[in-house]
C-alpha cells in the first residue's frame, strides 16, 4: 500500500469505537480557470452519532465541522459549520463537500468533528497535504471515486457538468459493489495537444513491488480548455486483492501527456463460489451488529490464519483504518458462506476455538493466534503429536507438530519445529516445515544449534545437519516422531 502522502486521492477513516464518531474525511485537487482549489468531502457513518427525535417524531442527527488549512501556525483558510442529517426514520450516513481555492503548495490540513446532541463525542483528523499542478503540460485533477452519479435536476454542491456524483466514503469496495465509477478533469488540451488524443484507464493488480493490468478501456478526447471524464468500469469479477486505477493521457504518437493513479481494495470473497445473497440482508439484524469494534478486531485477526492472501492485507487495512461498517460486511459475508443457514453459529464455534488458542499461545504484546504456533493450530487444526524438549543444553527449547494426515497439501507425516531463541515465555517462532506452502529451511539444524559451532557437519556456510550427540537430538526427533 503506498503512503498516504502518495494517494492522489486519500481516504480516511476516524471512528475508534461503537460510542465514537466514525467518519470518512477524503479530498481531491482540482483547477478552475483562475485558481487551483481542493473539495473535502465528509461522510459521516450515522450509527455513531446521537439522532434526536423532532417535533413530527422523525430523527435528524447534527454534527459541528471545523476545517483549517495551515501553514506553520498561520491558519490560511477556516471554515466552521453545522452538517444535519436529513430527516428520517432511522439512524442514516450523511455526508457533505466543501471546496476551497488555495495557491499551490504544501498545507496541514485539520478536520475537527463533534456531534452536537453529545459533545463528548468528537474526533479530530490531522494531516499534510500538497496542491501541485506542473507548469507546462497537460495538467489533470485527481482521481475522484464515486459512490453513485445520476443526471441532477437541479444545482448544488455535489453537481459537476449536470451531473450529481456521490464521492465513496473510502477506497474499499465490497462484493455488492460491481462497478468502479470515477470522475477525472483535464486541463489545457486545447493549447498543448491541439488534436485528438487518447485517454486510458486501466485496473492494475498490485502483488509486493510487481503489478498486472487486470481491465482497460479507452475514450478518445477532443482538445477542449477542460476535458471532464466520467467513467464507470465493471468489476464484478474482479477477485479480492490490492489495486490501482491508472488514468493517462496520450497523443497520436501515443507520447505520455499526463498520468493519475489511486490506490484501492476490492473484496470479493465468493467470487466462483456458490451465489449467496446478500443484497437484502440488513447486518443491523445480524450478530456482527452486536458486536463491539474491539470484537470486530479480535475476530478479524483469528480469522487470518484462515483468509486468502489476498484478503489479508485488505483486512488490515480495514483494521487501521477503523473501518466499523467494512469490518462487519466482510466478517459477515465470510461466515455466511461458511454457513448459510446459521452463520452465528459457525462464527461461535470458530471463536471458541480461537480464545482457548489465545491463552493457550499467548505471548508479549500479541494475541495467542497470532504467534507462530497459534497461527499454525488455527490455520491447520490441532497435530496429532508434540514432542517438546526444554533441556538440550546446545539448543533453545524446541517443540515438533506432526501431522499424520495434512488434506490441505494432500500430504502425510507433516511435520513443523518451533524454537525459542529468546527464552521469553511463549516466544516459540517457526523455524521449518515439510508442509507445501510453509517455511521451508534446509539449515534449521545450523540455526537451533547457533551456540554450538564446532558440531556443525561439514561446511560451515553450505552445511545443512549438525553431527550425532547427546545434546543435539532435534534431527532424531524431527525425523523420528
Amino acid at each position: 500500500m503506498k503512503k498516504l502522502h502518495t494517494l492522489l486521492f486519500a481516504l480516511f477513516f476516524l471512528g475508534q469505537s461503537a460510542w465514537a464518531i466514525d467518519a470518512s474525511i477524503s479530498y481531491a485537487n482540482f483547477k478552475s480557470a483562475d485558481q487551483s482549489y481542493i473539495e473535502v468531502y465528509t461522510h459521516i457513518f450515522g450509527g455513531t452519532v446521537k439522532f434526536q427525535q423532532q417535533p413530527d417524531s422523525t430523527l435528524q442527527a447534527q454534527v459541528e465541522v471545523v476545517i483549517l488549512f495551515k501553514q506553520g501556525e498561520e491558519v490560511i483558510k477556516f471554515d466552521k459549520f453545522n452538517l444535519i442529517s436529513p430527516s428520517t426514520q432511522q439512524a442514516i450516513d450523511f455526508i457533505d463537500l466543501k471546496r476551497f481555492g488555495l495557491p499551490e503548495g504544501t498545507y496541514r490540513l485539520i478536520v475537527a468533528i463533534t456531534d452536537l446532541n453529545d459533545q463528548s463525542n468528537a474526533k479530530e483528523y490531522n494531516t499534510e497535504i500538497t496542491i501541485d499542478f506542473p507548469e507546462e503540460g497537460l495538467i489533470q485533477s485527481d482521481i475522484q471515486l464515486l459512490s453513485s452519479f445520476k443526471k441532477a435536476e437541479t444545482s448544488g454542491d455535489f453537481v459537476k457538468n449536470g451531473v450529481y456524483m456521490e464521492p465513496l466514503a473510502y477506497n474499499f469496495y465490497n462484493r455488492h459493489r460491481s462497478a468502479l465509477s470515477f470522475y477525472n478533469e483535464l486541463y489545457g488540451a486545447d493549447t498543448i495537444v491541439g488534436s485528438d488524443f487518447l485517454v486510458s484507464y486501466r485496473i492494475d493488480q498490485l502483488n509486493n513491488d510487481e503489478s498486472k493490468t487486470i481491465l482497460i478501456g479507452h475514450k478518445r478526447q477532443k482538445p477542449l480548455a477542460v476535458n471532464p471524464l466520467l467513467i464507470q468500469m465493471d468489476i464484478s469479477e474482479l477477485p479480492s486483492g490490492n489495486y490501482s486505477l491508472v488514468v493517462e493521457a496520450r497523443d497520436r504518437n501515443q507520447k505520455l501527456l499526463s498520468q493519475k493513479s489511486i490506490f484501492f481494495q476490492r473484496s470479493n470473497p465468493m467470487l466462483n463460489q456458490e451465489s449467496i445473497e446478500l443484497a437484502n440482508v440488513n447486518l443491523d439484524e445480524e450478530f456482527v451488529s452486536k458486536l463491539s469494534p474491539k470484537q470486530l478486531e479480535y475476530s478479524l485477526r483469528a480469522l487470518t490464519p484462515k483468509l486468502p492472501q489476498a484478503d489479508v492485507s485488505m483486512v488490515d487495512y480495514m483494521m487501521k483504518k477503523d473501518s466499523i461498517d467494512g469490518m462487519r460486511l466482510y466478517l459477515y459475508s465470510y461466515w455466511v458462506k461458511e454457513n448459510p443457514n446459521n452463520p452465528e453459529f459457525a462464527y461461535k464455534k470458530y471463536i471458541e476455538v480461537a480464545n482457548a488458542i489465545d491463552k493457550k499461545f499467548k505471548s508479549g504484546f500479541r494475541y495467542g493466534f497470532e504467534t507462530d504456533r497459534g497461527f499454525i493450530y488455527m490455520k491447520y487444526g490441532q497435530p496429532d503429536d508434540i514432542e517438546r524438549r526444554d533441556v538440550e543444553p546446545s539448543s533453545p527449547p524446541y517443540e515438533v507438530w506432526v501431522y499424520y494426515d495434512f488434506p490441505q497439501t494432500r500430504q502425510s507425516n507433516v511435520k513443523f519445529i518451533f524454537y525459542n531463541p529468546s527464552l521469553a515465555p511463549g516466544d516459540f517462532q517457526l523455524l521449518h516445515s515439510t508442509a507445501i506452502g510453509e517455511l521451508s529451511n534446509p539449515q534449521w539444524q545450523l540455526q537451533l544449534y547457533r551456540n554450538d559451532p564446532n558440531g556443525i557437519n561439514g561446511d560451515p556456510v553450505d552445511g545443512t545437519q549438525m553431527r550425532d550427540g547427546f545434546n543435539r537430538q532435534a534431527r532424531d526427533v524431527f525425523r523420528d516422531y
